[in-house]
């Protein structure tokens, strides 16, 4: 079912008590959005009531499931790319090993375009680009470009340290790059 999906994928992301419904009502009258309402009923904890997600998710939360979600669409329609902007905001460490791990599965079966700021997630992907804003000539411009081995461990371990990358940074990139 979605419901024990979107669970199961919950429980693996560290939510250990996460329940997930979904409320489909009918309406009186037929509106512009249709017949229905449904709604994402939430709860990360044992003893709490289901809740709208939207009211009661955290960020972090928040970010896990719609990753569950859309982790769920990509096994189940033939899409040829999924985009996820910031799919892991809220969440660091372990958990972040673990988003890598479920993006890593999921794009064995689609094409990901993953926008991120963590290391974890970042050193999982086939390639890498960096995009920038400058300004030039008095205007911000956007910039993309493809990054080679070197830029890319460069970039992680600035993910890892800030600015003034340390060698225990580049270290710690290349022990990351090596698990990829």
């Amino acid at each position: 079912s979605i419901e024990g999906f979107i669970v199961s994928t919950l429980t693996e992301l560290g939510i250990k008590n996460g329940q997930f419904k979904v409320s489909i009502v009918k309406n009186e009258e037929l509106n512009d959005t249709g017949i229905d309402t449904i709604r994402f009923l939430f709860s990360a904890n044992k003893g709490i009531d289901l809740q709208e997600m939207s009211k009661v998710a955290s960020g972090g939360e928040t970010s896990r499931l719609m990753l569950a979600i859309k982790s769920l669409l990509a096994k189940h329609l033939a899409l040829p790319c999924l985009v996820l902007d910031e799919i892991d905001t809220g969440v660091s460490g372990e958990i972040a090993g673990k988003i890598a791990k479920i993006l890593t599965e999921m794009s064995s079966e689609i094409q990901l375009i993953v926008i991120s700021h963590l290391p974890q997630v970042a050193a999982k992907a086939t390639n890498h680009y960096k995009v920038e804003k400058k300004d030039i000539n008095g205007k911000t411009q956007t910039l993309i470009h493809k990054l080679g081995a070197e830029e890319r461990l460069e970039e992680l371990a600035k993910m890892l340290s800030g600015e003034q990358i340390s060698e225990a940074a580049l270290e710690n990139a290349k022990a990351l790059m090596v698990n990829h």
